[in-house]
């Protein structure tokens, strides 16, 4: 019985993350994208994201932003 107490989040979070995917290739092939644009705009804002993470770490560790 334990053991499904620990697959419980990790399916959890499966199923909530596929959900996801499927509705914004949704939202985006009816805005009339291909799912090659849909990666490559996902990408980009990955990237955004990251980036502007790793600027904000550097300015709380006391370092500049650029």
């Amino acid at each position: 019985m334990h053991a499904y107490r620990a697959i419980d989040p990790i399916f959890a979070t499966s199923v909530g993350v596929a959900a996801a995917v499927v509705r914004i290739n949704r939202e985006e092939k009816e805005k009339g994208r291909s799912t090659e644009q849909s990666i490559e705009s996902f990408k980009r804002r990955v990237n955004m994201v990251m980036e502007k993470s790793g600027e904000e770490g550097k300015v709380a560790a006391g370092g500049e932003k650029k």
